[in-house]
This record gives structure tokens, sequence and C-alpha cells, in this order.
């Protein structure tokens, strides 16, 4: 029997749980949604990192002009980086063809702390439903969704996204931990007014107060991508994706 756990905090990872599994890293608001953006941007490598140290020291060894940094550390732009944590930031013309660093503060640990899984992927709102498909069909046996959340707490945009993945999965056969069946309920009822959850979320509201609407607006575009990425050595790989999205399951 398949199973699969949530997790709604990066806190709750557990290195020797995830050895032989699947997981999924989720940062909505924002590191997953940019990665994906740096990534479908054309960069050659992408570099999440885990610590500030860890960045600096790969910046470092790469030691090239067509190395970029990029991101955020307790919601502050990071002194002497090119760029910070937002998707808009990276688009074709900055990173096609180099390599970027990117560390932020709850969702590049998010996925240092979860290299232990056999295969590692992220996931934000715009490639859930790719996602969901992928996650449907593995013929892994244990798969972990994993909620970067925030210093320690719960966040709504992430726990959305899970949701909208779970919801469209077809999980009948399988094993859901208590979290994850929860969390499926509300992505059957809730998925229709992502624009409105984003907007009351911490982060989200933030966004709101900030003149950034608009690319609110981008981050909560779920299914606009088909990108699957993988993690694997340290560093972002596009999958080959499927060829439509996972339709929503019938609760």
């Amino acid at each position: 029997m398949k199973t699969l756990r949530l997790w709604l905090r990066k806190e709750e990872i557990d290195p020797e749980a995830l050895s032989g599994s699947t997981a999924v890293v989720i940062d909505v608001l924002l590191a997953t949604t940019t990665l994906q953006a740096i990534v479908e941007g054309g960069a050659c490598r992408v570099f999440p990192t885990g610590s500030m140290e860890e960045a600096l020291r790969l910046h470092q060894s790469l030691d090239s002009p067509q190395v970029l940094t990029g991101g955020e550390e307790d919601g502050l732009l990071i002194d002497g980086f090119d760029c910070g944590p937002f998707p808009d930031e990276f688009g074709p013309d900055k990173v096609k063809g180099k390599d970027v660093v990117f560390l932020s503060t709850n969702g590049t640990r998010a996925i240092a702390g979860a290299r232990s899984a056999s295969r590692l992927l992220i996931a934000c709102l715009r490639n859930a439903p790719s996602v969901a498909r992928y996650l449907s069909e593995t013929d892994s046996d244990d798969i972990y969704l994993i909620c970067s959340g925030s210093k320690g707490r719960v966040s709504l945009e992430d726990t959305l996204c899970a949701a909208v993945i779970l919801s469209r999965m077809d999980t009948r056969g399988w094993k859901l931990d208590d979290a994850a069946w929860l969390v499926r309920e509300f992505g059957w009822t809730q998925q229709q007014k992502t624009g409105e959850i984003l907007q009351q979320a911490r982060v989200g509201r933030w966004f709101m107060q900030n003149d950034k609407a608009d690319l609110l607006r981008y981050v909560g575009d779920i299914g606009a991508s088909h990108s699957l990425i993988e993690v694997k050595n340290g560093r972002l790989h596009l999958l080959p994706p499927h060829p439509q999205s996972a339709s929503p399951a019938e609760p």
C-alpha cells in the first residue's frame, strides 16, 4: 500500500524517514515559485542553498561573471546579492545561460533538509496539477509533501498548495496521514478561492500592502506551468513534462 504524509513546517523534516521516498518541497511565497521561474527562464545551473555560508562558498567556487546570486534572508534583501526573491527579477533576459545561486529563509532550507529523499521535487501553485499527476503515477511507495512554512509556523499559502495537489490526486487505496486527509478536504472545498486565500495569508497581505497584487496573481495561477523540477546533486533539473495535468479526484 502506498503511503502519503504531509509535513506542514520544515521543522518536521526527518531525514531518516525520507530515505527511499519521493518528497516534494513547497514554498509558494516565494522560493519554489521563483526557482521554477529561474529554471523556465533558461538558467544553466540553479543551486538552492541551505545556508548563507553554503551560498557564499558556492558562489566563490563557481567564480564566474555568469553566476547570479538571489534570494532573501528573514524577508530582507541580502547585501551583495544580485537579485531579491521575486520571480519577476529572473526573466530570460536575466538568467538565460547563467548559473544561479539562490537562498531563502524557508524554502531552500527545506530543500536542503530533504536531500536524503530518493527523489526530491519542488512545487508551487503554478505547477501543482502537474505535480499531482506525477505523484499519482509514481512507483514510489512512500511520498512526503513538505510545506516550508514560515520560521516554525504553518503558512496558509503552502498548505493551500498541498491541498491543491492532494485534491487532484487519485489516492484510492493509499494510506494518508491525518494532516494529508485534513488538507485534502480543504482542497476540495477551497481551491476555487485561491486569490482570496493568498491575499489573507500573512505574506500575501504584505504583497497587497506593497503594490504587488499582480505578482500575487502570478503566484496563484494554478496550472499555468507544466514544469516538473527535480533537485539532484544540489541542482535543479527540468524533467520531461506530462502531457496534461491531473484531473481533480472526486471527494
